[in-house]
């Protein structure tokens, strides 16, 4: 076997690309233990980041008398705050992609209900829908913004 890294979300959850057996069922046993890992750890990081942040912010605050310090502290805090709203939403959304692990249902585009795939969901955990339904509802949504 090639000495291949693990990137990203993979990394961090300690696993290697799954190696589908010959025969296996789409979204075995196996497969689901596989993808509530790797959700679980990347749920962990984010809710350690969160932490970090209230502490970083705690340590950090002061009453700058220069109006210049202390606007540029504010926006420091105000761009911390809207990346940990993000990742917040991000945490619900790994939560409910859990619950579909759960449920059995994971693994399936919720628009056409064919396979999504391993390797999207090893590179996207939380997505719902196949790469081409995704495809277009990005292109309906940009000629629904343009």
């Amino acid at each position: 076997m090639p000495n291949k890294k693990a990137l990203g979300i993979l990394a961090l959850a300690g696993v290697e690309p799954y190696q589908e057996k010959a025969n296996e069922e789409y979204m075995s046993a196996e497969q689901l233990k596989h993808f509530k890992l790797i959700l679980e750890a990347w749920r962990t990081q984010l809710r350690e980041e969160v932490d970090r942040t209230v502490t970083h912010m705690k340590d950090e605050a002061a009453n700058f008398p220069d109006p210049v310090d202390r606007a540029a502290q504010e926006e420091e805090f105000s761009l911390e705050l809207r990346t940990r709203d993000r990742e917040r939403k991000l945490i619900k959304k790994i939560e409910k992609t859990l619950q579909l692990i759960e449920e059995d249902d994971f693994g399936f585009c919720n628009s056409c209900g064919i396979e999504i795939g391993i390797r999207r969901l090893e590179a996207r955990p939380t997505a719902d829908l196949c790469i081409e339904c995704k495809t277009l509802a990005e292109i309906k949504e940009r000629q629904l913004a343009g």
